[in-house]
């Protein structure tokens, strides 16, 4: 009896899933455009894991139950984003029932100068996140309300969503509470603090370019749009159709005080939903009793249980309005779910047959200098947010990957961590069916692709890294 004996992929063997991925992909965006993430793009990531079990077992010989169960386990790892995800869809229809996302935009427009919409949107989503070490509660509680008004504002989205994206990654960068942050100079064996530390040389000039660019388009684009009659018919409709109060923002600022407190996104993000509950009978009676026609705590349970799966749905007859807050709902990220499940499988397959592998060999085997090896660190970090479809994958194999080769050219291993950052994390929101990228895209409404043009912090990080490798700047050597 004949024992199969299971090989090793070659890198021509391991690079087949990915073009034909890469080409269904690219064919989906042509075809379908922004609605390439509704359906198009899941298919695409099936077909590939498909190819990828079928080369693992009929070419390679390998055990078939052994890859289905790493694939598998590779959902694990993003069951707590899917959790988050549920959450914040609950979260978001919840906070524009009880007024507080109606208050957040109604304030901002009055409060915020059209001409510096963008480089302020960057700034308050950097100290929100540096607050709270959290990108993904950044986006899903000021995020949502920055986008109505920018979408008040005339602003298109896409701007809106690119500064939302570049503000809310450099605070969670630069913050001791992030997970990111914790775990990349983990992998590379750096200490926290010296990690954030050498992160502002390139974080820094990434994020001070990225202001003056919203800037300038705030000054020289923004300024001759602005739609005054809509911006007044807005605020009055919000006006009238909520309690508008600033006593509505003491719900954010606890949910803030818990994250900064080192409570768990998670538990955090439901107790701040259930408590939006609450405040849906406290601050918007009038409202819900209009509902409902007749005001019973049956009804009431009703309407709340609805907006928690359902989203809310916005019947002012103003299409501006109905736009900035028909939203939300544990329903409306079930897309998503579904785009990362997906993802998930795909990464897991590849990694399980060990064709992830064959192509990082590949990477290692061209690094011929310093610049070289920046490069290919940051290059392995996007291959990997494109393959495996989650920045925490990214950022362990991508640290693991390449710390003996940084300990070879003698460089300090917080050279590693950031220049980790610099890629796996940076890059992850920039690919559409990667977890980061689907949560944002979803939450904010705005699709990945549409925004990623506009993420002047995100693009540019990595680019300033490879350059200050190239030119042998900041890359600090182990004394001797």
């Amino acid at each position: 009896m004949s024992v199969k004996i299971p090989r090793d992929p070659s890198l021509k063997i391991a690079l087949i899933p990915i073009a034909i991925l890469i080409l269904m992909l690219s064919l989906n965006v042509f075809l379908f455009s922004d609605d390439s993430s509704y359906g198009p793009n899941q298919i695409a990531l099936l077909v590939a894991a498909m190819i990828s079990a079928g080369i693992g077992v009929f070419h390679l010989k390998q055990n078939y139950k052994k890859i289905e169960r790493q694939a598998f386990d590779s959902i694990g790892v993003a069951l707590p984003a899917i959790f988050i995800l549920l959450v914040v869809g609950a979260l978001i229809g919840v906070w524009i029932l009880n007024g507080v996302v109606p208050a957040m935009i109604y304030y901002g427009i009055k409060l915020i100068n059209p001409t510096i919409f963008l480089p302020v949107t960057l700034v308050i989503c950097a100290i929100v996140s540096l607050a709270t070490g959290s990108s993904w509660s950044t986006v899903g509680t000021v995020g949502i309300a920055l986008i109505g008004i920018g979408n008040t504002l005339g602003i298109p989205e896409g701007m809106v969503a690119g500064a939302i994206v570049s503000g809310s990654y450099f605070g969670d960068k630069m913050s001791p509470l992030s997970d990111t942050t914790n775990l990349a100079p983990a992998m590379a064996g750096s200490n926290l603090f010296d990690h954030i530390h050498h992160m502002f040389y390139t974080a820094g000039p990434a994020v001070i370019i990225s202001f003056f660019a919203f800037l300038g388009i705030g000054l020289f684009y923004v300024g001759d749009k602005i739609n005054q009659e809509q911006i007044a018919a807005t605020t009055a409709l919000l006006e009238t159709t909520f309690n508008i109060t600033p006593w509505l923002f003491t719900l954010p600022l606890f949910v803030f005080v818990m994250v900064y407190k080192k409570i768990p996104a998670l538990p955090a993000l439901l107790v701040g939903t259930v408590i939006g509950t609450l405040y849906v009978g406290i601050f918007q009676g009038e409202l819900i009793s209009k509902m409902m026609d007749d005001f019973s705590l049956k009804g009431y349970y009703e309407l709340v249980v609805n907006t928690l799966f359902g989203g809310f749905k916005s019947e002012t007859g103003n299409k501006v309005v109905d736009s900035l807050l028909s939203r939300g709902g544990m329903s409306s990220m079930l897309n998503t779910v579904w785009l990362i499940l997906m993802a998930m499988v795909f990464g897991g397959i590849m990694e399980a047959t060990g064709m992830l592998g064959a192509i990082a060999k590949a990477v290692l085997k061209m690094v011929r200098g310093l610049g070289s090896l920046v490069a290919s660190t940051v290059g392995t970090g996007v291959f990997l947010n494109l393959t495996t479809s989650d920045q925490y994958i990214a950022i362990v194999v991508s640290g693991r990957m390449f710390k003996k080769a940084y300990d070879d050219y003698g460089l300090k291993p917080k050279n590693l961590s950031r220049v980790v950052e610099d890629s796996a994390t940076v890059t992850s929101v920039l690919v559409p069916w990667n977890t980061c990228g689907a949560y944002f895209s979803s939450i904010m409404g705005v699709a990945t692709l549409t925004y990623l043009p506009f993420a002047f912090f995100n693009l540019l990080t990595p680019i300033i890294s490879i350059i200050l490798a190239s030119t042998d700047k900041t890359m600090e050597r182990i004394e001797e």
